[in-house]
C-alpha cells in the first residue's frame, strides 16, 4: 500500500466521494446563488470559472489537505530554486528561469544562470531583427520570406502552437512552416511551397542527433544544395538550436548562427528558450518577450498565491478529484478559438509525457491512476464530432473550455455565435435535461403520444458533467504565455501529488532504441527471426515488398 492511498487525507476524500457522488450540480447552483463568485479566480485578464464542478467547500478543503500532505509547496520551492527535481536524471527543471523577467538570480550548481539566458535572448533579438528588417538576406541577396522549423516533440509542438495562435502579430510577407514527421511527405509537401533563395531553415535538436530531425534536416539540405548548386550557401540559409557545435559545423552551419540551451531545459518546456527562435522571427522579439512576461506572471502567481486561490493548484486538484475518485480516464480541452486549434496537441505532450508514469520517486510501482488521456478539438467543430459522447455517453470526461471575450477578427455575428455556443455547452453539460423538461418540450412541439413514447428517453440528458471555463479579454502573446504556464504548473502539481517525476520520459527513449535495431534489419536482404513472431512477420512483409520493388525498378 502506498503512503498516498493509505493516508488519512486520501481516505477522507474516498468517504466524501461516496457522500457527494449522487449530488447534482443543478441542485448545488440552486442552493447557492453565489457559487460563481465562490468558485472562480482571476489573474490579470484571465478568469477561471470552476463552479461547474462536482465540488463543495468540503471537497475543496479535503483536496487542499491532500495537497499539503504531499508537500506541494516544498516541491514548488525546490523547482524555483534550481534543485534537482528531475530525480532520475539528476538535474533541475528550470523552464521558469527562461522567462524570469524579474531577472532575479537563479542558481544552478553555484552559478547564476540568468546572464547566459539573457545573452541568448539578446542573440535571438539581434538575429530576428536582422532577418525581419531584411538586413540579413539569402545567398543571392533576396530577402527571407519563409521560415522552416525542423524539430520534433517539444522542439516542434511548442513553437508551432504559439506561431499558429499568434498569426495576427506576424510580420506581413513572412511565412513559417513546421516539419517534424519522419514521413517524407511532411517535408516534401512543405518544400513544394518554397523557394530555396528566400527560405531559412532552423534545425532544433539539443544534441543534433535526434533521428527524425536529422533525417529531415539532411534531406532539406540536399534539396537546397541541389537547387542552388552551392554548398557554401548552406551557411546563409541554415541555423541551429543545439549544444553540439561540432555536428552543426560539420553540417555547414555558421557557428555564429548556433543558439544555445541547456540540459535543465526539458523538451516539452523548451519553447521559452532558443527553441522559440521561430516565434521571435515570426512575430518579433518584443512579442516573444511579452509571451515570456505572461508566463512569468503566472509563475509568480503560482509561487506566491495561497493554494485555495492558486489557478494551477485548483486545476490540478480538480483533475485529481476526477482521475482518482471518479475514475475519469481522460480529460478534454476545447479552445473556442481557431488560433488555438493546436493547443490540445501541445497539452497532450505536456501532460501525457510528463505524468504517464507507473513508478514513483522512491522507485515503487504506484497503486493509483496517474496522468489522464488528454484530447480535444477547437469549438464549434468538436460539437459536431464528439460532444454527443460528452453529453450522453457512458464515460465521464471532465473538460476545459477556453475562449477570448473579444475576437481578433470581429466580423458580423461570428464571435457572438461562438461565445454563446461555448457557454451553452458548459451550461447544458452541467444542467442536463430532466424527463419532465423533455416531455414539456415535445408536447409544446405538437408531438403525438406515440412520438413521445418512442423518443423521449433519448432526449433526456443526465447532466452533472464537470467543466472549467477559462475566459480572457483577447488572445495576445502575454495572455497565451500565462495560459501555457498555467497548464505547465498544473501538470507539475499533479506529479507531486502522485509522487512521480514529471520531467523524464524513459518510455520514449526505449522506443528509439528498438527503432534503431529494426532499421538495421530492414536494410538487409533476407528474412529475420530474432524478434517476436509479430514483429518478424511485419518486418519480413515490408522487406518482401521493398526488395521486389527494387528489382522491378532495376528492370525498368
Amino acid at each position: 500500500m502506498s503512503d498516498l492511498t493509505d493516508s488519512a487525507e486520501w481516505k477522507a476524500l474516498k468517504k466524501h466521494f461516496k457522500a457527494i457522488s449522487h449530488v447534482h450540480m443543478r441542485d448545488l447552483f440552486n442552493e447557492d446563488s453565489e457559487r460563481f463568485e465562490q468558485f472562480s479566480v482571476s489573474l490579470n485578464d484571465i478568469l477561471l470559472d470552476y463552479s461547474k464542478n462536482r465540488i463543495t467547500n468540503e471537497t475543496v478543503k479535503l483536496l487542499m489537505d491532500l495537497m499539503r500532505i504531499t508537500n506541494v509547496e516544498k516541491h514548488r520551492a525546490r523547482m524555483f530554486a534550481g534543485e534537482n527535481v528531475n530525480c532520475t536524471e539528476s538535474r533541475p527543471a528550470l523552464h521558469v528561469a527562461l522567462r524570469n523577467r524579474s531577472n532575479k538570480p537563479v542558481m544552478v550548481n553555484g552559478e547564476d544562470v540568468m546572464p547566459k539566458i539573457n545573452a541568448v535572448l539578446s542573440k535571438m533579438r539581434d538575429f530576428s531583427e536582422r532577418v525581419r528588417s531584411g538586413r540579413l538576406r539569402g545567398y543571392d541577396g533576396r530577402r527571407i520570406r519563409s521560415i522552416v522549423n525542423i524539430g520534433i516533440g517539444g522542439s516542434d509542438l511548442g513553437p508551432h502552437v504559439v506561431c499558429d495562435a499568434m498569426k495576427p502579430f506576424a510580420q506581413r510577407g513572412l511565412k513559417v512552416h513546421f516539419v517534424s514527421n519522419a514521413d517524407a511527405t511532411h517535408l516534401v509537401e512543405t518544400l513544394k511551397q518554397l523557394e530555396p533563395e528566400t527560405t531559412l531553415f532552423i534545425i532544433s535538436s539539443k544534441t543534433f542527433t535526434t533521428q527524425e530531425t536529422l533525417l529531415n534536416a539532411h534531406s532539406a539540405r540536399k534539396w537546397f544544395v541541389d537547387l542552388v548548386g552551392d554548398e557554401k550557401a548552406v551557411a546563409k540559409h541554415f541555423v541551429a538550436v543545439s549544444t553540439n557545435h561540432e555536428a552543426t559545423s560539420k553540417f555547414g552551419i555558421n557557428p555564429d548562427n548556433v543558439f544555445e540551451f541547456w540540459d535543465w531545459v526539458g523538451g516539452r518546456y523548451s519553447l521559452w528558450s532558443a527553441i522559440g527562435l521561430p516565434i521571435a522571427l515570426y512575430i518579433g522579439m518584443d512579442h516573444f518577450e511579452d509571451l515570456l512576461l505572461g508566463a512569468h506572471e503566472m509563475d509568480q502567481h503560482f509561487e506566491s498565491a495561497p493554494l485555495e486561490q492558486n489557478m494551477p493548484v485548483i486545476l490540478a486538484m480538480l483533475g485529481i478529484w476526477y482521475n482518482n475518485f471518479f475514475d475519469a480516464q481522460s480529460h478534454a480541452v476545447m479552445p473556442y478559438s481557431q488560433y488555438m486549434e493546436r493547443l490540445p496537441a501541445y497539452l497532450q505532450q505536456l501532460d501525457m509525457e510528463s505524468n504517464g508514469k507507473t513508478i514513483d520517486r522512491q522507485n515503487q510501482r504506484v497503486n493509483y491512476l496517474t496522468g489522464p488521456i488528454i484530447w480535444g478539438q477547437s469549438g464549434t467543430n468538436g460539437q459536431h464530432a464528439f460532444f454527443q459522447l460528452l453529453h450522453q455517453g457512458t464515460k465521464p470526461v471532465p473538460a476545459d473550455f477556453l475562449i477570448p471575450a473579444l475576437s481578433q477578427n470581429p466580423l458580423g455575428l461570428h464571435h457572438r455565435v461562438l461565445f454563446s455556443n461555448c457557454l451553452a455547452q458548459t451550461k447544458a453539460l452541467m444542467l442536463g435535461k430532466k424527463y419532465t423538461e423533455a416531455l414539456e418540450e415535445m408536447q409544446g412541439a405538437g408531438s403525438s403520444s406515440e412520438e413521445i413514447d418512442g423518443a423521449i428517453e433519448h432526449k433526456v440528458f443526465e447532466g452533472n458533467k464537470p467543466t472549467n471555463t477559462i475566459i480572457f479579454e483577447r488572445l495576445d502573446p502575454k495572455t497565451l504565455g500565462s495560459i501555457m504556464a498555467l497548464y505547465e504548473h498544473k501538470v507539475f502539481v499533479q506529479g507531486v501529488v502522485w509522487n512521480i517525476n514529471s520531467f523524464d520520459q524513459w518510455g520514449v527513449e526505449y522506443g528509439k532504441v528498438l527503432a534503431g535495431e529494426i532499421q538495421q534489419d530492414l536494410a538487409q536482404p533476407g528474412n529475420v527471426d530474432d524478434h517476436d513472431s509479430s514483429t518478424n512477420g511485419l518486418i519480413n512483409y515490408r522487406k518482401g515488398v521493398y526488395f521486389q520493388d527494387v528489382d522491378r525498378r532495376k528492370l525498368d
